[in-house]
């Protein structure tokens, strides 16, 4: 492969990419799991089938979708629930949705769908083996779902304008892996190449979701209109994607896994980093630029919010975009470092918003040099978590000072730097933000705060001798001991800390849900409030039968009318 670099633009600085107003404002990009998925899937020829679809005119029952890769199958098992309109919940403490899911590691016999069928619908209340992959349930969009039967029923095509201003048939209100409620621990699979990036066992499952869902509607139009039911055109059908509701359990994850959210932030800006190294670009490769800016433009004008900061934010980004354009309406693409100069012209031009659609925009010609980073996205680095107990404590308190440097001189005592607390729920053992000084809850609080607990261990450490092992400080004071593992993890991870404070009166969990997020290759992010958001998964993507090296990849920006 010829290089397109030959000068080296350094990586963004982690306390620009780390505070969680940009977090908040990250888009998918070349690097995101579900694309991940469909270029590997195309590349390597999967083969799909559906071995079982029994679902009866109450639109009750069972289906299976088999996936084949090159060395193993994997299986979404589906279940179709007749659920009452009063039971229908986005909530994760529901007890019954519109459709439960299993995807099961092979083809599953028959013992093994009745085995599932006493205990996927359940779901909490349930238990499955680690033959389960993941466990998953999911609600329909009632308005757009009774739309799409009737208008097919009647031989006629949905509205299109309905499609692209909701996105999806039905949403999943959670996608559980990783060992939850006996399903199979990550290091069943991590070894398997076509499942070791991080959450491909999560994207295929959401995958082979969607096609169950196109088949029920249709089985389900097919019910009610007969013979003179129309088929779902793919065009359209493409456009539907599969919602997701994300609360505040999806937040702590990206403070409580360091590595793993520094190796999705560091690829990212790695490949940003050598795209702005290029210093004159081909004009096909400008040209595929100008392509997925123009398409994205499509995208965000179907994207709506009614939340107050979303509102503002998409106002801001609909600026943005004409300011690109403005931009590029003056400049070939071609010479002097371009990319570099659009991000550094996009510094001081564009919102935050802006800054990082541009930025996830400009690796979109440059496979070649961007897509081999996926490979360094899943943690693997187990011995990081291990604290070495003979730095000696200046060297801890270096950095500790080095990630949060903008901690220590804060005041935690005044209230506003400390008025929320992080605990779990009794009942449903799920992450919860509280107000410190208005509940009980500050004895259950969990250890989320890494800012305050670095300044906390970092005013202990003063009162040490510099060259003491830390190993002697932490005999005496343990309740310091994961701030010194965070500390020692950053010298790997340098991107795993956030820059800002996670226990403030001002802080937006939605900004931490949206970043990890982004990486899953989420788009339309719509929050319903400051602690959960509605997203979009998939909305583009050719289904299986249609899936082609030709279209696995740019799905995600729709095409523009000409």
């Amino acid at each position: 492969m010829e290089p397109h670099a030959q000068t080296e633009i350094a990586r963004r600085d982690p306390a620009t990419v780390m505070r969680l107003s940009r977090l908040g404002s990250l888009h998918q990009c070349r690097l995101s799991f579900m694309r991940q998925l469909t270029r590997r899937m195309a590349d390597e020829n999967w083969s799909f089938s559906r071995p079982a679809f029994e679902i009866d005119d109450k639109g009750v029952g069972h289906a299976v979708y088999t996936a084949q890769g090159p060395d193993r199958a994997y299986s979404l098992v589906a279940f179709a629930h007749d659920l009452p309109a009063d039971q229908r919940s986005d909530r994760v403490i529901a007890e019954a949705w519109d459709a439960t899911f299993a995807l099961f590691d092979g083809i599953p016999t028959p013992e093994d769908i009745d085995r599932l069928s006493q205990n996927v619908p359940l779901q909490e209340a349930g238990r499955v083996s680690e033959t389960e992959l993941s466990l998953s349930r999911a609600n329909r969009s009632v308005r757009l779902w009774t739309h799409v039967v009737d208008r097919l029923a009647a031989g006629q095509q949905p509205d299109l304008e309905q499609i692209y201003q909701v996105g999806y048939l039905m949403r999943t209100t959670a996608v559980y892996g990783s060992g939850k409620f006996g399903a199979a621990d990550r290091e069943k699979t991590a070894d398997r190449d076509e499942v070791s990036g991080p959450f491909q066992i999560e994207m295929l499952s959401v995958y082979l979701t969607r096609v169950f869902v196109r088949d029920l509607v249709q089985y389900m139009a097919q019910v009610k209109g007969g013979d003179q039911t129309s088929a779902l055109d793919p065009e359209i059908a493409r456009w539907l994607g599969i919602g997701n509701s994300t609360g505040l359990g999806m937040a702590p994850f990206i403070v409580n896994h360091p590595v793993l959210f520094n190796n999705w932030i560091m690829a990212r800006e790695e490949a940003i980093s050598r795209v702005r190294s290029v210093e004159t670009a081909a004009e096909k490769d400008a040209r595929v630029f100008r392509d997925v800016f123009a398409r994205s433009k499509q995208s965000i004008a179907w994207w709506h919010s009614e939340h107050p900061i979303q509102v503002e934010k998409l106002a801001a980004l609909k600026d943005d975009l004409n300011s690109i354009g403005a931009f590029l309406a003056t400049d070939d693409l071609t010479q002097d470092h371009p990319w570099d100069r659009i991000i550094r012209w996009s510094e001081t031009a564009l919102s935050e918003e802006g800054q990082e659609l541009l930025a996830s925009l400009i690796l979109e010609p440059y496979g070649d040099v961007v897509d081999g980073l996926s490979s360094c996205m899943a943690d693997t680095n187990a011995a990081a978590q291990v604290i070495d107990g003979t730095v000696p404590v200046s060297g801890v308190r270096a950095l500790i000072r080095n990630s949060f440097d903008w901690a220590l001189d804060l005041d935690w005592n005044d209230p506003e730097n400390c008025t929320r607390a992080w605990y779990v729920s009794e009942e449903k053992l799920e992450p919860r933000l509280g107000e410190r000084f208005e509940e009980p809850i500050a004895d259950y609080e969990q250890p989320l705060a890494p800012a305050r607990d670095a300044a906390l261990a970092f005013k202990a450490l003063q009162e040490w001798p510099d060259d003491a092992p830390i190993a002697e400080f932490l005999l005496r004071h343990p309740e310091h001991r994961h701030t010194v593992r965070r500390a020692q993890i950053s010298r790997v991870a340098p991107y795993g800390e956030i820059h800002d404070n996670t226990i403030g009166a001002n802080v937006m969990p939605i900004d931490m849900l949206r970043a990890k997020l982004s990486f899953f290759g989420a788009t339309h992010f719509d929050p319903r409030s400051d602690r959960w958001v509605r997203i979009c998964m998939y909305a583009g993507a050719p289904y299986p039968d249609e899936l082609n090296t030709a279209n696995a990849d740019l799905w995600v920006y729709p095409e523009v009318a000409q």
